[in-house]
């Protein structure tokens, strides 16, 4: 049996598994991890980073957009509510300072394989400031004729023009935030959309010819039951999205102020959780999906899926992905790069990011530079994370490393292999079935960071 139908067909842990293993852990959408990030690495290093870069080589960019009409109780992203657009049309002019800022520190025109739009609701920007950005992100970097351009919305506030605009300018990939379609479960976080909504938006995006389309669902929100997971997912099936993502709530109200919002007596407990997961794979499975690493769902043609079952699928800051760049340039308040010298990420913190561009500084606060050991542990980290499993032999391999360099590693992968949740033979690891939705904690065995008493985390379902 394929590793895809293997993962479609779905072996659920037990409760008790999940009650053993269910821990705090990397969600490894970098390596080291974002716990890792220091100020020890600022503007000057980035600097000294982006001087460097081939100038051959294509790269990918990301922009933050951290505005909403709305703060969803929910949130962990860095976001705030607004009901007037001065603040995002200042944001927006400082953003074009800040790509300015970046094209005067790299070496030459790079060109550009993908764009990524998130927040936040980038579908908050005025049509004309979607304009603004593409024309100087074209000043700064050579857009190549295929750019990939993918935007993250809200579909409270989508409008048809702005659908018709943003796809004028190359949008080829849009990503709907639904979450759950229940009305107590959305009032409890406070969201208020209809399915009715959600068709036209979806169908807008089908008239602009957006050839990929995503649906955002969550699981483990208050109230949140398997019964009205399901129905959410009866209403969406028709509109037969090319992708969904389904992603555990993670309550984290010391970190997200806002969270403490939520009822945490109507929040369901692991086993209903997992429940709730599971159950809505398998009903996505009977619809011809294929899961995709943790908690995407693909058709068969889409790229993601054969790109998983190439072996080529990719895990950054963004989740899945097929964007096979080595380097993530970041822009806007909170954003994430990646570089092949390391990570970087820019001022959270709104007012000290328009400080930092304001005076003509790159505004990056914190990140880390990786090495050879991390980039060793990087790659099997990254392939158990995409694809259940590991040849560890030929990773040491291309890293020059002996395989018995990680027998310690290997003899702490024995308690999930007692328990069915992963095997190994020779050199090769594999999660089983019932450990995929476990994958963070076997994949945090391979983690010279990891300390497994850490609270600063979210739990592994």
């Amino acid at each position: 049996m394929s590793l895809a139908l293997a993962t479609n067909a779905g072996v659920r842990p037990t409760a008790e598994l999940v009650a053993k293993y269910d821990g705090r852990a990397p969600r490894y959408t970098s390596y080291p991890p974002a716990t890792q990030f220091s100020a020890r690495i600022d503007a000057q290093t980035y600097g000294l980073w982006l001087h460097d870069l081939p100038v051959e080589q294509a790269v990918s960019l990301y922009v933050h957009i951290p505005f909403c009409a709305r703060l969803c109780w929910y949130c962990g992203c860095n976001t705030r509510a607004v009901n007037r657009h001065e603040p995002v049309g200042d944001y927006v002019r400082l953003l074009l300072d800040e790509i300015a800022l970046l094209g005067a520190a790299l070496p030459g025109r790079l060109s550009v394989g993908a764009i990524h739009f998130g927040g936040g609701t980038p579908n908050m920007l005025s049509t004309g400031e979607v304009d603004a950005i593409f024309d100087r992100l074209g000043q700064v970097f050579a857009l190549t004729a295929d750019v990939d351009v993918a935007v993250e919305m809200d579909p409270a506030v989508l409008t048809r023009d702005w659908v018709r605009a943003a796809a004028g300018r190359g949008m080829n990939r849009a990503s709907l935030g639904v979450q759950n379609l229940t009305p107590e479960v959305q009032a409890a976080v406070n969201r208020r959309d209809t399915f009715e909504h959600i068709a036209d938006c979806v169908a807008w995006l089908r008239e602009a010819r957006v050839g990929s389309i995503n649906i955002d669902l969550m699981y483990g929100l208050p109230h949140q039951t398997t019964a009205n997971t399901l129905s959410t997912l009866e209403q969406l099936l028709p509109l037969r999205p090319e992708r969904l993502a389904l992603f555990g709530y993670a309550h984290v109200p010391w970190m997200k102020s806002h969270q403490q919002l939520i009822d945490e007596a109507a929040l369901p407990d692991s086993r209903a959780r997992l429940d709730q997961s599971e159950t809505a794979a398998e009903r996505l499975a009977a619809e011809g999906y294929v899961r995709i690493g943790l908690d995407h769902f693909a058709l068969p043609d889409d790229p993601m899926a054969k790109a998983q079952a190439a072996g080529t699928l990719r895990r950054n800051f963004q989740g899945y992905t097929t964007d096979s760049a080595v380097t993530l340039l970041g822009m806007g308040a909170s954003a994430i790069g990646c570089l092949p010298q390391g990570f970087v990420q820019n001022a959270a913190h709104e007012l000290t990011w328009r400080a930092a561009v304001k005076e003509g500084r790159l505004p990056i606060a914190r990140g880390v530079a990786v090495d050879a050991e991390d980039r060793f542990r990087a790659e099997i980290i990254e392939r158990l994370m995409c694809d259940f499993h590991v040849d560890l032999a030929a990773v040491c391999a291309r890293h020059g490393r002996a395989f018995s360099d990680l027998a310690e590693d290997v003899s702490r992968l024995a308690p999930f292999i007692a328990d069915g949740l992963a095997q190994v033979r020779g050199a090769r690891v594999e999660v089983l079935p019932a450990g995929h939705l476990l994958v963070r904690s076997i994949a945090a065995v391979f983690d010279a960071y990891f300390s497994a008493g850490s609270q600063r985390h979210a739990k592994a379902i």
